[in-house]
């Protein structure tokens, strides 16, 4: 049987690597992001597979909006076996009274509360399904360690993400459905090219920072996805060898 997965911010980066990685397994996925010639980007990237995507254009920051991305996932396919919750955005590396209400809001919509209504409508999904059970990875990055300056709207939703995969991972036991986390640093995608001409440290230096290819991020969620039920990655960090997180500040 072809196992469904929905990604989110599937359009561009992580969340295109994971779809393909996926659909390269034989998996079949829905594409959810805000812009819908970013996931035709993706489907036409999938080459011979293409068949197997289902594109829904969704703000998962919206209620209805992702209420309407799940309706459309039952309707196709009648089930939800892996949610990788991975869409989400930054702000302004500014210093902490300088942050607008406008970017606190927008990251918080898209980091946390697009994750919970995401995770919310895969878990009822996941939970009345015949087979019952499936797997949401939430997309934590290793801000969810550690902080960067300047870095509090990002920071604060990564750390409750942790937070979330924790509750999600003990409530859904009952019910077969396990959560996992996947903590990413400097995969080689458009929101990490900043790193190229370097970025602030805690020791108020600017540095160049490794990037790693995209690539390994969608074969690390392959992997998460693939285990079966009775096992599950808890946490998973993925980043270039040489960037500064251990030891960072």
């Amino acid at each position: 049987m072809t196992k469904i997965a929905v990604v989110t911010g599937a359009g561009s980066g992580v969340g295109r690597a994971a779809a393909l990685a996926l659909l390269g397994a034989g998996w079949s996925v829905a594409l959810a992001g805000r812009r819908e010639d970013a996931l035709q980007g993706t489907v036409s990237a999938a080459g011979d597979v293409a068949s197997r995507c289902l594109p829904v254009p969704t703000d998962v920051g919206d209620r209805a909006s992702v209420a309407a991305l799940f309706a459309a996932v039952d309707k196709k396919w009648g089930r939800c076996d892996m949610l990788f919750n991975n869409a989400g955005r930054g702000s302004p590396s500014v210093d902490f009274d300088e942050i607008t209400p406008e970017d606190w809001d927008g990251v918080v919509a898209a980091n946390l509360h697009g994750a919970f209504l995401c995770a919310q409508q895969a878990y009822a999904m996941m939970k009345r399904q015949s087979p019952r059970g499936g797997r949401i990875i939430n997309n934590g990055s290793i801000s969810a360690h550690a902080p960067r300056p300047g870095s509090a709207p990002y920071t604060a939703t990564k750390h409750a993400i942790t937070g979330l995969t924790k509750s999600i991972s003990l409530d859904g036991r009952k019910w077969d459905i396990c959560c996992s986390q996947l903590d990413i640093g400097n995969a080689a995608t458009e929101m990490t090219e900043r790193m190229t001409n370097g970025v602030p440290q805690a020791n108020g230096t600017m540095m160049v920072e490794p990037r790693m290819d995209v690539r390994h991020v969608g074969e690390a969620v392959l992997h998460m996805a693939s285990m079966p039920l009775d096992a599950n990655v808890q946490f998973m960090t993925v980043m270039a060898t040489k960037m500064p997180f251990i030891g960072r500040g």
